[in-house]
């Protein structure tokens, strides 16, 4: 139901009033880029759990699943089609337990609650018949797809080892999967080898020489049935949780040209029923922990040059269907746009929020497919974001995190501020770092156009409220499920850039000197 509400900037200048502000200058580095992202930056994904899949004594999932999803309705038709286009990631824990009906595969059987069976579900399958309505739903909303292939295809779990499976990859379930794929014109930017399988594994593992031999087989089949280059999608993997020995085995073994791109996974808040969670996404030093990841993916392709660099291919925040009172909240925010900001920063080609839809930590609500205020921040960092990023210098409370790139409409630099002090607004001032000379002062930057800014900030200022507004407007679809219009405030350039205690804010600036972003 839609309500004009009006009290939201009522209370919130309220606050900001109250709140102490603090003079903060910050340093865009503009001569050169620290990194780049894919164009489709963000990504989010469908998954395939059914609406048995319970966690913590809820079973948040519903209808969401891949399989059972409704894909008629407007609002969630519209959510994606905001984005023009959005890249969308088919997968998750279940997808190695499921066949496709297609090929020698005839029967093909729901997912059904099994105790020996892994993630606690029987094998399910993928009928050709919905892989016909996913790809026309995929048509008409313009999405960019990844589709996640069963690894576990052939193999058997190991009698002596607890988790780990053994044996070769059999291709021929794929095989022919892909051949239908193609046979219907049906396009795929890009094929993920397993899920969760690297490491230690998630209800199961593979050895990673195996793992590297096995998606050498995976790339050898697209090489023969894409033959034309210009459409032969990308081969992702592993998709899961990093750990440094698996990850450089997998890749040695595997060689150069195999795998396009490598995909890891980030949970980084921990179970979704830790009761601590919103002190986690509210403590700085807590969200920079997992720079060590991305430091270490980083790492390994610099070591081994995946064409098309890492790839965080799933990303929730808080495990097992998120959290019931966090995930879907104003406050999630916080943890997910600086995660995406921190990614950028070492080079993340793409980062792919668990879920579009379902569990807790869905953009979309599961039952109603309205938006949680995750889906404007993501939306916002589509339109704004460029692909270049910048380095950015401060000497300031760590609690206000600031990323910037290149705009993505020339001309300009785009940044995302986020305060998380409860009780501390910043009144921000930008420099341009000198280029070339790092022993040269910084010199102030003076706008002579308006800036383009947009806030965001809890209807009514408890972070825990699940609609956000923003520049005072509370985002609420409209009457015929359209996303609402998020126009911008324009502010005089000779201001200092205010971000209110606990809000979110990126401003785009299209004087500022930046020689990369021309």
């Amino acid at each position: 139901m839609y309500f004009k509400f009006t009290f939201c900037p009522i209370i919130l200048l309220l606050w900001a009033s109250l709140s102490f502000a603090q003079n903060v200058n910050v340093v865009i580095h503009g001569a050169a880029s620290i990194a780049k992202t894919d164009d489709n930056f963000v990504c989010v994904t469908l998954d395939w759990w059914p609406a048995e899949k319970c966690d913590y004594n809820q079973c948040p999932w519903g209808k969401a699943g891949i399989l059972n999803l409704d894909l008629r309705y407007g609002a969630l038709i519209n959510a994606i089609k905001a984005f023009n286009p959005l890249r969308i990631k088919v997968g998750g824990s279940l997808q190695d337990n499921v066949v496709y009906k297609v090929g020698e595969v005839s029967s093909c059987p729901n997912f059904m609650k099994r105790e020996d069976g892994l993630f606690g579900f029987s094998q399910g399958c993928l009928s050709m018949e919905r892989w016909d309505q996913l790809n026309r739903f995929f048509n008409h909303t313009g999405v960019k797809l990844t589709f996640g292939l069963n690894a576990l295809f052939g193999r058997n779990e190991s009698q002596t080892e607890k988790g780990l499976w053994i044996g070769d990859w059999q291709p021929q379930n794929t095989r022919d999967f892909m051949q239908y794929t193609i046979s219907k014109g049906y396009k795929v930017d890009s094929y993920e080898f397993g899920n969760q399988l690297s490491g230690s594994g998630m209800g199961a593992k593979v050895d990673a020489k195996q793992y590297g031999k096995d998606v050498i087989v995976l790339k050898n089949l697209v090489k023969e049935l894409y033959a034309h280059p210009e459409t032969q999608p990308k081969v992702l993997g592993p998709g899961g949780f990093y750990e440094e020995k698996w990850f450089n085995t997998f890749l040695e073994v595997s060689g150069q040209g195999i795998v396009d791109g490598l995909t890891h996974h980030i949970y980084n808040l921990g179970p979704g029923d830790d009761p601590n969670m919103m002190n986690k996404i509210l403590d700085p030093s807590y969200l920079n922990q997992v720079s060590q990841t991305y430091k270490g993916v980083s790492d390994v392709v610099n070591k081994f040059r995946p064409q098309l660099g890492a790839w965080v291919s799933e990303s929730g925040g808080a495990l097992n269907g998120g959290s019931k009172d966090v995930s879907r909240t104003f406050a999630d925010g916080f943890w997910y746009l600086d995660q995406m900001g921190m990614a950028s920063t070492y080079d993340q080609k793409v980062f792919c929020r668990q879920a579009l839809i379902g569990g807790n930590y869905g953009l979309l609500n599961a039952t109603t497919f309205v938006p949680n205020p995750d889906y404007y921040g993501a939306l916002l960092w589509h339109r704004l974001m460029g692909s270049t990023v910048l380095a950015v210098t401060k000497e300031s409370d760590p609690n206000l995190r600031v990323y910037a790139h290149c705009a993505k409409k020339k001309p300009g630099v785009s940044m995302i501020f986020i305060n998380l002090s409860k009780d501390r607004s910043f009144n921000i001032t930008l420099s341009n770092a000198k280029p070339g000379d790092a022993g040269k002062p910084n010199y102030e930057f003076v706008g002579k156009q308006n800036r383009e800014e947009y806030h965001l900030r809890a209807l009514t200022g408890d972070i825990k409220d699940d609609i956000v507004c923003l520049n005072d407007v509370p985002m609420v679809q409209t009457d015929s499920e359209d996303i609402p219009a998020m126009d911008p405030k324009l502010v005089d350039a000779s201001t200092p850039i205010s971000i209110a205690a606990q809000s979110i804010a990126y401003v785009t600036i299209r004087d500022f000197e930046a020689p990369t972003c021309v």
